[in-house]
């Protein structure tokens, strides 16, 4: 019975089916290909940082560090600036900085020395024609000055502003053979003393007498040194009007040599006081060919000065203060 039962039990067959995996994809396909470009991407710029100049990698940081500002400082683009980092080089392996494209290399660049002196005398004539504007308005504005502005005139030479206070045949600013200023003579010059303190040129005075001759200037004493004397008390007015003294260049004095008026060699606007506010060139001319004459031999002017010293009205000598004419040639009308 029990061999029957054995017989009799069923056989039990187990059957594991194998099921496959899910499909991956091609995802890793591209997160591999970016670490290979991150990779290609650092090495180049490795290799850049190594084969770039020292001075480039600072222009570098210093645009990432404030690249608006490196934009804005001008350039034909944002890397093109006053930084020392210039855009539009064409050779990478240099080690030296190099010219954007359009520029001159800074050897082939020059300066016109000649339109730099032309535009440094338009500005300087034109500080001068202010100047002449602002003393002519002070002659006009002022009550007490207006009654004199007949005496003092006004123009642009090739030395300079040229203002000259000329006597009027009922009006002198000095009595005759005399070297002291009356006083409206001592406020006009001090009123343009005053208006010449804020300018930077250089002072020239020379005074001018007319053609008559001069009583006893043989004994030592005439024309040459009236006009002298005369330029001088000009220079002392100027200087009490807040005039700094570094600023007179020259004081002359040119008796009836260059006469304001050639046709009346003895007419009283030839008497007068001139100031020029000088130029460049007129200052170099003086410091570089000014002569020093002796004053008992005015004669030789002519010789002494040279053609640097030469002003664009005539000759000017430079004669030194003689000292007062004698009583008796004070009463002399000649003036």
């Amino acid at each position: 019975m029990a061999n029957d039962a054995k017989k009799l039990q069923p056989i039990i067959v187990k059957k594991i089916k194998k099921g496959g995996h899910a499909a991956h994809g091609g995802a890793w396909k591209i997160a591999y290909a970016d670490f290979v470009t991150a990779m290609m991407a650092f090495f180049l710029l490795m290799w850049l940082l190594g084969s770039t100049a020292q001075g480039d990698l600072k222009g570098i940081a210093d645009y990432f560090n404030s690249p608006l500002k490196i934009a804005m400082s001008g350039g034909s683009g944002s890397g093109d600036s006053s930084s020392i980092l210039k855009g539009g080089g064409q050779d990478l392996t240099r080690q030296t900085g190099q010219v954007k494209h359009g520029d001159e290399p800074p050897e082939k660049k020059t300066y016109n020395l000649q339109a730099a002196k032309a535009e440094a005398k338009r500005a300087e004539r034109v500080r001068l024609e202010r100047l002449k504007q602002r003393v002519e308005a002070m002659f006009g504005a002022n009550g007490t000055l207006s009654q004199f502005k007949n005496q003092v005139r006004l123009d642009i030479t090739s030395e300079g502003l040229r203002i000259q206070i000329v006597d009027e045949q009922d009006r002198a600013m000095f009595d005759s053979g005399r070297a002291v200023l009356k006083d409206h003579a001592r406020l006009i010059i001090r009123e343009i003393g005053r208006s010449l303190t804020e300018a930077e040129q250089k002072i020239g005075i020379s005074g001018h007498t007319d053609a008559t001759p001069f009583p006893g200037g043989d004994a030592g004493y005439g024309n040459w040194d009236l006009s002298t004397d005369r330029a001088n008390a000009a220079r002392r007015e100027l200087m009490a009007a807040g005039l700094p003294e570094a600023r007179i260049l020259r004081v002359v004095g040119l008796a009836s040599s260059v006469p304001l008026t050639p046709n009346e060699p003895n007419g009283a606007s030839n008497r007068r006081i001139s100031i020029v506010v000088m130029n460049r060139d007129a200052e170099e001319a003086i410091l570089r060919d000014g002569p020093v004459v002796d004053v008992d031999h005015p004669e030789s002017v002519s010789n002494a000065l040279g053609a640097g010293a030469l002003s664009n009205s005539g000759r000017e000598a430079m004669v030194a203060p003689a000292p007062p004419p004698p009583t008796s040639l004070l009463r002399a009308p000649i003036r």
